[in-house]
């Protein structure tokens, strides 16, 4: 059993995103097709590429905290002491967490009007409430991501370790 939570912990994004990603572009390479070839396309189309490009990036922001792979200015980091980064990775781990936490009440929020409205989208016809979830549903894995960024930057810096600052682009 913990096998298998380790894999899905270090792979859940992964594939989620390869789902997202295979039908955002079978999709669009379809509708291109259909409207090049055919000159015919379909509003089912194009909101299936929109509503997967969305829970690309929500699932994408969750993996990306989990490998410290956001953007990030870190000229002041080659300047201070381990300890020092450690303390600064936990302060912008818990601060983000705040943000995470309010975003994901108001993203809920939209949430539960769509449910309490019953909106659908305009060519699927399905609940809106799914496509509108992913906001939520994002926030939640960054959180969880934060929550286990957190605890290895504090479990790091207790055991005098390095704060483990990922993979960087350029060096």
């Amino acid at each position: 059993m913990d096998k298998a939570i380790l894999a899905v912990n270090r792979n859940a994004e992964r594939w989620a995103l390869l789902v997202f990603y295979v039908m955002l572009v079978g999709t669009m390479f379809i509708e291109v097709i259909r409207r090049e070839v055919f000159s015919y396309s379909s509003i089912w189309g194009e909101e299936i590429v929109r509503y997967s490009f969305i829970y690309l990036a929500w699932i994408g922001a969750a993996a990306a905290v989990r490998e410290r792979g956001h953007i990030r200015i870190d000229v002041i980091m080659n300047y201070v002491s381990p300890r020092i980064k450690a303390a600064l990775y936990i302060f912008g781990d818990l601060v983000m967490f705040g943000v995470a936490l309010v975003a994901l009440y108001w993203s809920f929020e939209t949430v539960l009007v769509s449910w309490e409205f019953g909106s659908v989208t305009h060519g699927l016809r399905i609940s809106q409430v799914w496509f509108l979830s992913a906001v939520p549903i994002g926030f939640s894995l960054v959180m969880l991501r934060l929550v286990q960024s957190f605890l290895r930057d504090v479990r790091d810096l207790r055991h005098g370790r390095p704060a483990y600052e990922g993979d960087r682009l350029f060096d």
